[in-house]
């Protein structure tokens, strides 16, 4: 979703605002603003499109304040251009803003009737009016903020300055993330711990409800009632380095390279090599063999690793799991027994939606688990018990290597709980803890099949429309398959459970249809075959994903198949992950799409 960055420094702060913007590139984002004091009162720059377009335009006029708030917007109500672009101004006030305030229409008719005119489309534009109408009946800057913040319904995070105000800053959170960072006679604010870390590793977060005044050398944290409270200053692990593509053409290219090796570190987390053993946190608030059922809740492909993970805990751990897209979830008022266990899987630990489910089983009295790449995050801070994944920093807006790493940390889970429960005998537990072990070396090995994928790119991208199928498994995979394609080529592409295909997608098939089976020699595949065979009858185009005995035993034509590694049943998913991931990077590229940064899409979704 969007980002915030707010200094109060000592020297010139738009550059300092612009370079801290770009580390927040990777969220996804179509206009970027700053805003400063300067001697003459607030000045802003903003621009349609990327940060570079933003920086021309400062590069043409400077602004020299030491005092500044910058944003990359994701539009929401208005469409992107330099208009809707944040900062707003109204009168003596600056802002911006992540989130939706839902009531901005109720507002905003108020506001006209009182005389106040409207320059954009956005909500946001109401709360900057709803500050400047405070300031002008007397209150203080601080109040006049406040006040204005008790208006709002909806998410949202605040980064407010004023005219009059050199050493003043006021922050809001109420869904959104946002820290602020503590310097040496310097402060910042910002809705990301990484955008901070060139600045400071000191850090405090604010909770939900909390909203701040910032100075120079001081904050003062309050909550919703306006009383003060107290949030732990702590050490940052953002990177202070800039991260870069190295020899690769994008990020999501190099972050695909890099799952070897992260996923080695995931795995290494929960799984003792050596002993070929599960091992958990010595200080679970629950235990396997007490828990009945496991409910699951999550987002895009972090619901489709979930949805992986219902196979593997019903297969090796005999522990029934529910698993519900998070945005349904929320407001299915599902019924839950005390004690159980509920995991929520998010990359940035923010997904809203994701978060209000947490949120919901917390008071259903279950026990929190939660599937997480950055620690810090919310959904990490709410939970009972955080699993994390070790990808590091994905900035490519489409999930590579946080969806492996999910998987990895899932299939040590549900090991782990097999084994507690008595549904793995120990000889089963080594067995399966060797097997996955040898993940990274067969996702290395899947990933010397590159040019030959590329290869099958070249006719996807010709094409409008693409079917994936798959069982088991291979199911999810199949809708990851083409979520990616979609995501970041734009062709229209769906996944489906093979069997179902005479239920409905065999009306689609035809000789300009491809369709992209998933199917690794196992005790299924005969009946992936099956459903092939159907395509094959109606003239469809088979992109085959097999092994050397599954392209063998398949016994018909097909446009491409793709020789995948004889790989044990349990690591299908995360070494079949690597040449869907693939034909999508490729095929996007052949049609010169923004890759690392789609349209429409951000990669941390903090709004409903």
């Amino acid at each position: 979703m969007c980002g915030i960055v707010g200094i109060i420094g000592n020297e010139a702060v738009a550059p300092l605002l612009v370079d801290a913007l770009k580390r927040l590139e990777y969220r996804g984002y179509d206009s970027a603003g700053v805003a400063t004091l300067e001697s003459t009162g607030l000045d802003r720059r903003r621009a349609e499109g990327k940060l570079v377009n933003l920086a021309a335009r400062l590069d043409e006029a400077p602004l020299s304040g030491t005092i500044g708030i910058g944003h990359t917007r994701w539009a929401t109500h208005g469409v992107p251009n330099e208009t809707n672009a944040h900062p707003h101004f109204s009168e003596n006030v600056a802002l911006v803003h992540n989130g939706i305030i839902e009531n901005f229409r109720e507002l905003k008719d108020e506001l006209i009737a009182d005389g106040y005119v409207f320059s954009s489309e956005t909500d946001t534009e109401v709360v900057a009016h709803l500050v400047a109408r405070n300031l002008k009946q007397g209150m203080k800057p601080a109040e006049a903020a406040r006040q204005a913040f008790k208006r709002l319904e909806g998410a949202f995070a605040i980064a407010l300055m004023f005219k009059d105000e050199p050493n003043l800053m006021i922050g809001a959170r109420n869904g959104p993330p946002l820290a602020v960072g503590h310097g040496e006679n310097s402060m910042y604010i910002g809705s990301d711990a990484i955008a901070l870390a060139p600045f400071t590793n000191q850090v405090t977060y604010l909770e939900d409800g909390d909203w701040c005044i910032i100075k120079r050398n001081s904050l003062q944290i309050f909550d919703t009632d306006g009383s003060p409270v107290e949030r732990v200053k702590q050490l940052s692990v953002g990177s202070s380095l800039m991260v870069d593509k190295g020899n690769h053409r994008h990020f999501m290219q190099k972050e695909i390279y890099e799952q070897a090796e992260v996923v080695s570190h995931t795995l290494s987390h929960y799984l003792d090599f050596g002993k070929c053993e599960a091992r958990l946190p010595v200080d679970m608030p629950f235990d396997f063999s007490k828990i009945d059922r496991i409910s699951i809740s999550a987002c895009g492909t972090a619901y489709l690793a979930g949805l992986v993970s219902k196979y593997w805990f019903e297969r090796y751990a005999r522990l029934p799991v529910d698993i519900d897209i998070a945005s349904e979830f929320r407001y299915r008022e599902m019924p839950m027994t005390e004690g159980g266990l509920s995991l929520f899987i998010s990359q940035s630990g923010e997904t809203a939606d994701t978060l209000a489910s947490l949120r919901y089983c917390r008071d259903q009295k279950q026990h929190i688990g939660s599937i997480v790449n950055v620690h810090e995050s919310t959904i990490a801070r709410e939970s009972s018990i955080v699993f994390p994944t070790l990808a590091g920093p994905e900035i490519g807006v489409a999930s590579t290597k946080a969806f492996t790493c999910q998987l990895s940390t899932l299939v040590s889970l549900a090991i782990a709980a097999g084994r507690a429960r008595g549904a793995l005998s120990a000889e089963e537990e080594h067995q399966l803890v060797r097997d996955v072990t040898e993940a990274p070396r067969y996702i290395n090995r899947a990933l010397k099949l590159e040019s030959e994928i590329e290869k099958v790119a070249h006719d996807l991208a010709k094409v409008k429309h693409v079917l994936y199928l798959g069982r088991d498994t291979s199911y999810p995979l199949a809708l990851e398959g083409a979520l990616k394609l979609k995501e970041i080529s734009y062709i229209h592409a769906e996944g489906y459970a093979a069997g179902e295909l005479k239920h409905g997608p065999i009306a689609l098939i035809d000789e300009d249809m491809p369709v992209v089976v998933i199917a690794p020699y196992d005790r299924i595949f005969d009946k992936t075959v099956s459903n092939m065979q159907e395509v094959a009858a109606r003239g469809g185009r088979i992109i085959l994903i097999t092994d050397e005995k599954g392209a063998a035993a398949a016994g018909m034509k097909t446009d491409h198949t793709i020789i995948m590694p004889e790989v044990p049943e349990i690591l299908t998913p995360l070494v079949y992950a690597i040449p869907v991931q693939l034909l999508a990077y490729h095929t996007a590229v052949l049609m010169g799409t923004d890759v690392d940064q789609p349209r429409n899409l951000a990669k941390s979704v903090t709004v409903e």
